[in-house]
């Protein structure tokens, strides 16, 4: 099963910056670097996600509203509860993906201790995931980039390019709310907040980090591998 992602009209293609601490410039290279690497097809953001499998064995109608999904790493795992009321297209996306068990066996590529992790664009063997298509971004929502949150990473040379790559808030981040269309102001799309194992990523955040070059400038050595995601609550 697919599931088609909401489009609107194109808007301006704006610039997101961090302000702040060398962290946090740190921080807008990851969010900034990684997001290219994985946004090199179509630009065309009316096209939804890469086309994905359903779960197996399962015909009742899928929750697209509030479904939840369980990460599991080799830090332990984390349960994510999606919010596809106010992030739709964002939320089906990610279930693309999910269900074509696209995130298994790939990395938390990039951490910031006590502030956030990020995946969903490497392999476990640090080679770049395949380049899937962009979408529209909802980062308009109304949802707060704020600590246990789930949020998407995208070019910040291009609003809608966000793909597979993902983050989790492990501070409160207004810098990365959208207040504003203009080019400094769009910010990151919230999709969902964590309900267990915040824990789990506060650890990871914490891990002992090598230089791999280009986006793995602080990437977990040893690598901390995502095994799965899985969706683990399918009715309202």
């Amino acid at each position: 099963m697919f599931y088609a992602t909401s489009a609107r009209p194109p808007r301006l293609l704006p610039f997101f910056s961090f302000a702040g601490t060398l962290s946090a410039a740190l921080v807008f290279a990851a969010l900034a670097g990684c997001t290219k690497n994985a946004a090199k097809s179509s630009t065309d953001a009316s096209s939804s996600a890469t086309d994905a499998s359903p779960g197996k064995g399962s015909n009742s109608t899928p929750n697209l509203e509030t479904p939840s999904v369980r990460i599991e790493t080799s830090a332990g795992p984390i349960t994510v509860k999606l919010d596809g009321i106010q992030a739709p297209g964002t939320v089906r996306n990610f279930l693309n993906y999910v269900n074509d068990k696209f995130y298994d066996n790939t990395i938390v590529h990039y951490v910031d201790p006590s502030k956030l992790i990020l995946a969903g664009g490497y392999n476990a063997d640090r080679t770049p995931k395949p380049s899937p298509i962009p979408i529209r971004s909802e980062a308009h929502n109304g949802l707060k980039n704020v600590r246990g949150t789930i949020a998407m990473t995208r070019d910040p040379d291009q609003i809608d390019s966000a793909t597979s790559q993902f983050f989790i808030n492990l501070t409160d981040a207004p810098q990365r709310d959208h207040t504003g269309d203009t080019a400094d102001k769009y910010g990151y799309c919230v999709f969902g907040r964590v309900t267990e194992g915040l824990e789990v990523a506060d650890k990871i955040s914490q891990s002992p980090t090598a230089d791999k070059g280009g986006d793995l400038t602080k990437t977990p050595d040893p690598p901390v591998v995502i095994k799965s995601i899985r969706v683990v609550e399918s009715s309202r």
